[in-house]
């Protein structure tokens, strides 16, 4: 028994009358080990739950993610006390770092909060399809600082979280798991504006991405310089990969234009030059 109290007590470091024992890394350990395990069951009890009664994967892992955050904080606590760190003298007394660093790391914080909003308000879940500036991305996974993302091209995207919460995004999938696209065409003018919307039409419905025919409307939206311009107007459940889609029924469109001999046009531009010669000869 000595024996076991003496291994214990043995110090591994001794600096200026602080030291660590053997008996602090073990408890260190142990309540790393504790940690990990309780939020390993903890994460198989919510996604159990979440099959069973069908909950939102995206909800199920917003709240995983903040009772981990909040676990691991709690364990941090317990490690600095374990070494004999007081915590409360600790942040008082590096109350002016903190100011310094926090100014230097603003983006950072600022990223931190979006990050602790996003996975609160939930208001972005995981594989919810964004569009961001234009680009297309579907969320795999939100994190603290930084979410990750699969944009069109298959190319993984570290997307900083204040950029989501400070700039306009449009979440496809927040309302419903279909959406309506359009596609736009012009013909040549003189083409039988009546073929040309059935021909649209059932080009559109040839996609078997596209969702209901009955939904489906070829509508003309407007005389231009050099065609009448036509818009298909269709719901679709494949949101993120939308462009793929859209070219499909495009080539469709192409395909069944030829056969009905409609031309799209291309723009032109007439150009008359006056001779000077001409008109002094008039004179």
């Amino acid at each position: 028994m000595n024996t076991i109290n003496n291994i214990l007590e043995f110090q591994i470091i001794n600096v200026a009358g602080y030291s660590i024992r053997v008996y602090s890394l073990l408890i260190i350990l142990l309540i790393y080990l504790i940690t990990v395990a309780t939020l390993w069951l903890l994460k198989r009890s919510l996604f159990r739950r979440q099959e069973k009664s069908k909950l939102d994967s995206g909800n199920t892992y917003a709240l995983f993610q903040i009772i981990k955050y909040v676990i691991w904080v709690i364990a941090i606590g317990l490690i600095l006390e374990t070494l004999g760190i007081n915590i409360t003298v600790l942040i008082a007394g590096s109350a002016a770092l903190l100011v310094g660093v926090g100014l230097g790391l603003q983006q950072t914080f600022n990223d931190v909060i979006s990050g602790v909003i996003l996975l609160s308000e939930r208001t972005v879940k995981v594989n919810d399809v964004l569009d961001i500036d234009g680009d297309v991305v579907q969320i795999q996974q939100i994190g603290l600082r930084t979410s990750k993302g699969l944009n069109t091209d298959d190319i993984s995207i570290i997307i900083p979280n204040s950029l989501i919460t400070t700039s306009k995004v449009i979440n496809w999938s927040h309302q419903s798991k279909k959406t309506r696209f359009r596609i736009d065409v012009g013909v040549s003018y003189g083409s039988d504006v009546d073929l040309v919307m059935k021909i649209l039409e059932e080009c559109a419905y040839e996609h078997p991405d596209v969702y209901d025919r009955e939904l489906i409307e070829a509508r003309l939206v407007g005389f231009g310089n050099s065609s009448l311009d036509f818009q298909v107007l269709f719901f679709s459940n494949n949101i993120f990969r939308i462009s793929k889609v859209k070219s499909d029924i495009r080539k469709i469109i192409t395909s069944r234009f030829n056969s009905h001999n409609v031309t799209i046009p291309f723009p032109q531009l007439d150009l008359h030059i006056k001779s000077k010669d001409n008109n002094l000869s008039k004179e």
